[in-house]
């Protein structure tokens, strides 16, 4: 009767031993298939588009819309290209078109299109030294900053504000690269270009969103703006399937159709900080 006891119990066990495996089976096979089925994109983007909390806005919108996750890779311009163009993004968002369209003649995105755009202003100390406050001209106001030899801190990093710069510099006859002290690159993105100006009372550069956003303005102001050649058009691509097998094209497009349509662009429109309208949406222009 015993060893009857013991067999039933044995086998008692090894039955409940194989029901619990069957279950956590089953349970990772169904937890394998809630991540299989989790969709999201990674978009390489520029450090305006986070710094100035677009994206904080947009992207809850667009994952309440579509449930898709939408994943950022904040840089400059020029380093979000090359992640990009080494498929580690499947949507592209910066702000240098020349560099955009370069991207897309080369096969690596499928198409550009326009989103928004702002403007840069040069910001500088309030005392002023240089005495460029009011200039309309980007170029001369950056040449008589050099003439006097004003600290003047640039991203250096290859963004497409620091592209911006580079070219105003050349249409003011001034190469930055044999500058003495007085010109400062960082190497860092806007924000932290804009704490160093602030902390050694320097020029900057920056686009608009983000000196808006910025918070420790100190004793900095805006001192330059209104001058074509600070206009700043946003652009965004699909990442080409062809260059980059990886590329999730559809969930990819689907973003890109969202942001350049009248529900996300009203959603650009609407993004403010103390009134004031950061970015202003152009995609009915068309692509390239």
């Amino acid at each position: 009767m015993i060893q009857k006891r013991n067999i039933s119990r044995t086998f008692a066990l090894l039955l409940g031993g194989v029901t619990l495996s069957f279950a956590l089976l089953g349970s990772a096979i169904l937890g394998g298939t809630a991540r299989a089925e989790e969709k999201f994109i990674t978009v390489a983007s520029t450090t305006s588009t986070q710094n100035s909390g677009l994206f904080d806005v947009l992207l809850p919108r667009y994952r309440a819309n579509s449930g898709v996750e939408v994943r950022v890779i904040a840089v400059g311009t020029g380093q979000a290209i090359k992640l990009a163009g080494n498929c580690d993004a499947d949507v592209l968002f910066v702000h240098h078109k020349p560099s955009e369209e370069k991207f897309v003649a080369e096969g690596k995105g499928v198409r550009r299109d326009d989103v928004m755009y702002n403007d840069f202003v040069l910001v500088g100390p309030k005392t002023d030294p240089a005495a460029i406050k009011g200039m309309q001209d980007a170029p001369a106001a950056l040449a008589q900053i050099a003439r006097a030899e004003q600290p003047f801190a640039s991203r250096g990093d290859d963004s497409g504000t620091h592209k911006k710069e580079l070219g105003l510099w050349k249409a003011a006859g001034i190469e930055v690269e044999q500058a003495g002290g007085w010109y400062r690159a960082t190497g860092s993105g806007m924000g932290a270009t804009l704490n160093t100006a602030a902390g050694m009372g320097a020029y900057a550069l920056t686009d608009r969103a983000t000196w808006l956003s910025f918070k420790n303005k100190a004793d900095l102001a805006i001192l330059v703006e209104g001058d074509a050649r600070l206009f700043n058009q946003y652009g965004i691509i699909l990442v080409s399937q062809s260059a980059c097998p990886s590329t999730k094209s559809a969930l990819g497009q689907g973003f890109i159709d969202w942001v350049i349509s009248p529900d996300g662009q009203q959603a650009i429109a609407d993004y403010k900080i103390d009134g004031a309208q950061l970015f202003f949406p152009n995609a009915a222009k068309g692509g390239s």
